[in-house]
């Protein structure tokens, strides 16, 4: 017959402490550095293992945090990985991914699901945030953090970066290096990101007194670099631009193999700039101007906040702003 399992009755013993103490000293709950030292021992000294599932059971804690993505193949969101990981292994928890594909039905799933208690906080971003995600976002039974867009109604933190300003800035940057045809290669419209940086191309022509001009625009049919390709192709078949701004990097990516397959030079045919910032721009030739959004600074501050609010619930919304810089390099024809 084996030995008993050793209990934390067992362990409070051993401690002569309350049941109640070394329950709180196990737990991680603040105690005297006695209490912990004799706790501690005594529950090596018996190998006493905590039941996790009844703990989680009791405290209503998983251990874990959530990180929803569109695409976890996209080294933005590869990069914001690397910072939620560091703020939450610091907190003693784990990490759990989940990619979307930018399905609005799956992240409003994920979201329900929390009902389930599966995490004890979520951070989303969506690409396509609208009132169904407000609703859901608003009955969450655990913290969530909307990297994105503020959604007034919802309750929760939110970290944004202002892409519009970015690619506005962009269009600033490539008049002022003396390029006058300047085409945008989008993603979808019916996205935030497609939508927002749409605003600030134009007003980036507004700005310089550049007429916007319909066939220098081109829609991609994902943020992606052979959909990036393939929506350069079309605009080259019918324009040649002098410079091209592309709403995410993996899509200028795409715009710089359909610049070098026409047989058109960056930067002296054609100035490329991206947005995002991303690892990429240093591995691509030429190497990638772009606007950076500052990934890993939004992700750590929305897995901070996150922290924050599952230790005090009671907590005021906050939103979080990461401006937007530009960081010149080759496909713009300098490097200041």
């Amino acid at each position: 017959m084996s030995e008993k399992r050793p209990t934390i009755t067992t362990v409070a013993k051993l401690a002569n402490v309350s049941v109640a103490s070394a329950s709180r000293a196990l737990n991680g709950i603040k105690t005297t550095p006695d209490v912990y030292e004799r706790v501690t021992e005594a529950a090596e000294r018996v190998g006493y293992v905590p039941n996790a599932a009844a703990s989680s059971l009791r405290s209503r804690r998983t251990g874990q945090i959530a990180f929803a993505m569109p695409d976890v193949a996209n080294p933005i969101y590869t990069a914001m990985v690397a910072s939620i990981q560091e703020v939450v292994r610091a907190g003693g928890m784990r990490l759990v991914l989940h990619s979307t594909g930018a399905d609005l039905d799956e992240e409003l799933a994920i979201v329900r699901d929390l009902h389930r208690r599966f995490a004890d906080g979520l951070i989303l971003v969506s690409l396509r945030l609208n009132e169904d995600h407000v609703s859901e976002l608003a009955r969450s039974p655990v913290p969530v953090v909307v990297i994105g867009r503020a959604l007034r109604g919802s309750g929760v933190d939110t970290v944004q970066t202002d892409s519009r300003h970015g690619a506005a800035e962009a269009v600033k940057h490539l008049h002022a290096a003396g390029r006058r045809r300047i085409a945008l290669v989008n993603g979808p419209l019916e996205t935030v990101p497609g939508a927002r940086r749409h605003e600030g191309y134009t007003e980036g022509l507004r700005a310089t007194g550049l007429a916007l001009d319909e066939s220098l625009l081109e829609t991609a049919e994902d943020f992606m670099v052979e959909p990036g390709r393939e929506a350069t192709a079309r605009l080259l078949q019918r324009e040649t631009p002098d410079a091209i701004l592309c709403t995410n990097d993996l899509l200028a990516t795409g715009a710089l193999s359909a610049l070098h397959d026409a047989g058109l030079t960056v930067p002296g045919g054609v100035a490329v700039v991206g947005m995002d910032n991303s690892p990429l721009c240093e591995v691509v030739y030429p190497r990638l101007t772009s606007i950076d959004l500052g990934a890993a600074r939004r992700a750590r501050a929305a897995a901070e906040l996150l922290m924050k609010r599952i230790e005090q619930p009671s907590r005021r919304p906050r939103t979080v702003d990461v401006p937007p810089a530009l960081v010149v390099r080759e496909t713009c024809g300098a490097t200041a």
